[in-house]
C-alpha cells in the first residue's frame, strides 16, 4: 500500500509532504514491495500520523476492565480502535486480590483483530497507594507495595503489565521499586510524597508519573512534592489528563513548557460512561454519575474522565499546545514511556502500520 501525499508525522520534529510506504503491516522504505499490492490512498496533503497509544484508560461505552468481561473489555477495544487509539493499556483499580489476578488473566484471553485496539500492555494502578489521595480509588482494598503479590499478578497477565502505581512515602515502597524496576516501569502516583521522596524513588529506578497534579500533593513554592521532584528528574515522563476538567488549560501549557512533549504522555484516564449518555456507572465497583464529561462519585470526587484519548489530544491543541507536540504527546512519548517504540507511536520504518488520517481540523477522517 501507498499513502501518497500526505502531510508526514516524521521523527525529526516536523511534518513532511510525502508517501508513507507499508507492506505487510510495517512501515517500510522499499518502493517495490509497498506498491506491489496495487493499493494508492491520495491523502490530498492531509495529516498522516501513527495511531494514538492510551496508556491509561479504565474502560468506555458501559464496559470496565475491572470487570474481568473478555466481551466487555473487546467493545472498549472496538470503541477504542475506532477513536483512531490502535494500541491500548487497560487500567485496574484498587481492589482486592484474587479480582485482580482474574481481571490480568482476563486479559489474556483477548486475539488480536483489525476491528480492535490493541493491547500492548496493562496499567496497575493501585493497590500500593496512600489512603491520603485515593481519590477515586476504594481505600478498603489499599495495602503497603508488596513485590511478591506484585510479581502473582505478573504471572497471571503473562507480562502485560507495564506500569505500576506506588506512593513512594509508604513502608516498604523502595524495598518494591529496587525489586521490581528490571520488570515493570514503576509510577509514583495517588501519593502524599514530599519531595524528598518522590526524589529517594526516582533515584531507587521510579520513572514515571500518574497522571501529574491528580491524585498527588500541590506543587507549590514550599513544598514542590512530586511535581517537582518530577520537573528536576529529566528521564521521568509524566501522564497528563487533558479534557478541559482535571486540569485548567493554563496548567496544560505549563506542563508542557516545563516538561516538554519528548516527557508528557497524555492520557484519557477515560471511564466506562465514555462514549455513553449521561447517567450512573461504575468505577472499579464504586457508583459514579457522568454529567456532559464530568465523571464524579457521588461526593463529587472526580472518577476519571469521559473522553477518549483522541478528543484529549484535540483539547491539547485547542489549549494551544503546537500540532506536533500534542500529536506526539498522544503516539511517541507514551510508547516510549512503556519501551515499545518504535514498534508503535511511530511512522519510521519498521513500525507498525498503524495510520491515521485526520482532515485541517484535526478530526479523523481514516484509520488505515
Amino acid at each position: 500500500m501507498i499513502i501518497k501525499n500526505g502531510n508526514v508525522f516524521c521523527s525529526d520534529g516536523s511534518f513532511h509532504i510525502k508517501d508513507l510506504l507499508i507492506a505487510d503491516g510495517r512501515i517500510t522504505d522499499d518502493i517495490n514491495v509497498a506498491g506491489s499490492d496495487g493499493k494508492v490512498i491520495d491523502a490530498n496533503r492531509k495529516y498522516v500520523i501513527p495511531g494514538l497509544v492510551d496508556i491509561h484508560s479504565h474502560g468506555a461505552v458501559g464496559h470496565d476492565f475491572c470487570d474481568a468481561d473478555s466481551e466487555g473489555i473487546r467493545e472498549i477495544l472496538k470503541y477504542e480502535k475506532s477513536c483512531g487509539i490502535t494500541s491500548y493499556c487497560p487500567t485496574s483499580m484498587t481492589l482486592a486480590k484474587d479480582m485482580l489476578i482474574d481481571i490480568f488473566k482476563t486479559a489474556t484471553e483477548i486475539s488480536p483483530s483489525p476491528e480492535l485496539a490493541n493491547i500492548v500492555g496493562i496499567n496497575m494502578e493501585g493497590p500500593f497507594i496512600s489512603e491520603k489521595k485515593k481519590a477515586a480509588q476504594n481505600g478498603k482494598y489499599i495495602f503497603r507495595p508488596d513485590a511478591s503479590f506484585f510479581n502473582e499478578c505478573q504471572a497471571a497477565s503473562d507480562n502485560l503489565i507495564k506500569l505500576v502505581t506506588l506512593a513512594p512515602e509508604e513502608d516498604g515502597a523502595i524495598d518494591f521499586i529496587n525489586k521490581c524496576k528490571g520488570s515493570v516501569n514503576i509510577s509514583l502516583g495517588h501519593t502524599a510524597a514530599t519531595y524528598e521522596q518522590a526524589c529517594s524513588a526516582f533515584t531507587a529506578g521510579a520513572n514515571h508519573v500518574t497522571h501529574l497534579c491528580n491524585g498527588m500533593t500541590e506543587f507549590t513554592h514550599r513544598e514542590p512534592g512530586v511535581f517537582g521532584a518530577a520537573i528536576e528528574n529529566t528521564d521521568v515522563f509524566v501522564e497528563l489528563i487533558c479534557d478541559g476538567i482535571h486540569n485548567h488549560p493554563t496548567m496544560i501549557r505549563t506542563i508542557f513548557k516545563l516538561f516538554g512533549a519528548d516527557r508528557v504522555a497524555l492520557i484519557s484516564d477515560s471511564m466506562e460512561a465514555t462514549g455513553m449518555p449521561d447517567g450512573d456507572y461504575e468505577l472499579g465497583k464504586q457508583h459514579v454519575i457522568k454529567k456532559g464529561f464530568h465523571a464524579t462519585l457521588e461526593d463529587g470526587t472526580l472518577a476519571g474522565s469521559a473522553t477518549n484519548l483522541f478528543d484529549c489530544m484535540r483539547k491539547a491543541i485547542e489549549f494551544g499546545i503546537p500540532v506536533y507536540d500534542a500529536i506526539k504527546s498522544a503516539t511517541s512519548t507514551p510508547a516510549k514511556s512503556i519501551g515499545l517504540y518504535p514498534e508503535i507511536g511511530s511512522l519510521e520504518p519498521g513500525a507498525r502500520a498503524d495510520v491515521l488520517i485526520l482532515n485541517d481540523e484535526f478530526k479523523l477522517e481514516k484509520i488505515v
